[in-house]
């Protein structure tokens, strides 16, 4: 069956490996010069399948409204005359109650388990290196409250087989020794040994490049301008540069993806969550961290890259600006500096922003339309790496019409009608 991909970054270019690998003919299109040069590019790096949890949580509403008023909050909303972003804000609040929260995560953790899973299989097949980190993930709590908030989920977390270890400040040094010159402003830290960190743009180009390798066509520098449907199936993609047909589509657009399927009759509740990077190289390395940490007051995540530190966090509600503002950089070029001050020169930041897919209850949405040949893997908001590889596969076994290997009761499009 010829499938066309649209999207290349990391959840297309893994659904591509994926379909081309259940036997189908593959095109990717993107817009972009290359494959992972979005919202892939330079994200937090984390493949944070036990760590992760919805943002939709019980507290966020007074919590983010308490951030607003700190200097560096890791919650910035602009507001606007958008009635998708009102909408998603309430259908969001909505979710944070401590029943909607355990039935996300649990949503998302079937997803992200699974990718791991498919991960760990694919660098087996594959051999493909991406700067990656095998020892786990560190969260650190700078206040005794937000660890005890932290050891009160270790019982939920344990019952689905999430392995994680609360630690004292001399715990969480000698996971992290980089840590010694600043562990007096942490008290505690919760370690997750299962998950994992790596440079998403790098392994996005390196798939991509062994799928070119096994004959899957990638069309770059091709702008998307509509979908178009006849009754209940997809009959083209409309380009810049043409139209594009074939027996299966699926949209991994991202952010973009309502705005292809609005016209269609389709209302996907996705939004455009912009987050931000500083990705600077070392200056000393025993002065950086071995793998991953999470500073949990700030919500922003500091991640060791081969030479590399990157700093990445912030949730900017701002629709689809892409403008890089100091402050949000500055918060956290902040939090390096005061966790690891020695290891970077801070002249040499290379600064970023992208666009998160992020859905109100934070589950993505995965599989069937209304139209029988037109498939979604979207939605992915901040775990996009975490979950690519287990979407990848799941959208390959149900546009192949084979069963997949998880439930995927609440992560359809249904779980919205």
């Amino acid at each position: 069956m010829k499938v066309l991909v649209l999207g290349g970054g990391v959840i297309g270019v893994t659904s591509a490996w994926y379909l081309h690998g259940a036997g189908h003919e593959v095109t990717v299109v993107d817009r972009q010069a290359g494959p992972g040069l979005e919202t892939s590019f330079a994200n937090g790096g984390q493949i944070s399948w036990g760590a992760g949890n919805p943002w939709a949580a019980p507290g966020i509403p007074l919590k983010a409204l308490k951030w607003m008023l700190r200097p560096h909050s890791p919650l910035v909303l602009r507001p606007r005359l958008d009635p998708a972003l009102w909408t998603w804000l309430f259908s969001m609040l909505a979710n944070c109650t401590p029943e909607r929260y355990a039935l996300n995560k649990e949503r998302m953790l079937r997803v992200s388990r699974y990718s791991h899973e498919c991960l760990v299989g694919l660098r087996r097949e594959t051999g493909i290196h991406y700067d990656e980190h095998l020892t786990g993930v560190l969260e650190l709590f700078r206040t005794a409250r937000e660890l005890d908030e932290a050891g009160r989920d270790i019982t939920l977390l344990k019952r689905w087989g999430i392995d994680c270890h609360i630690l004292d400040r001399a715990g969480c040094v000698a996971q992290e020794s980089a840590l010694r010159p600043s562990q007096e402003k942490i008290v505690g830290g919760l370690h997750f040994p299962g998950d994992e960190s790596g440079d998403c743009f790098q392994f996005t180009q390196l798939l991509a490049n062994l799928a070119m390798s096994r004959c899957v066509t990638f069309s770059f520098d091709t702008r998307i301008e509509r979908l178009e449907a006849n009754g209940d199936r997809l009959t083209r993609v409309v380009t810049d540069k043409g139209e594009l047909t074939a027996d299966a589509y699926v949209l991994a657009c991202g952010s973009y993806s309502p705005l292809l399927l609005r016209p269609l009759g389709i209302r996907l509740p996705v939004y455009p969550v912009k987050g931000y990077s500083v990705t600077l190289p070392l200056t000393d390395a025993a002065a950086a961290p071995s793998s991953s940490v999470t500073d949990a007051t700030y919500k922003i995540v500091i991640t060791r890259l081969g030479d590399k530190l990157r700093g990445a966090g912030t949730a900017e509600l701002a629709g689809y600006d892409l403008s890089l503002r100091p402050a949000r950089l500055g918060a956290i070029k902040h939090v390096m500096a005061d966790l690891f001050p020695d290891a970077v020169n801070q002249a040499d930041a290379l600064s970023w922003c992208g666009l998160r897919p992020m859905t109100p209850d934070n589950p993505p949405i995965l599989g069937a339309t209304t139209y029988k040949n037109l498939f979604l893997n979207t939605g992915h908001g901040t775990l996009g790496w975490t979950m690519a590889c287990g979407s990848g596969k799941i959208l390959a076994d149900i546009v192949s019409g084979r069963p997949t290997d998880i439930d995927l009761k609440g992560l359809t499009l249904a779980r919205f009608s």
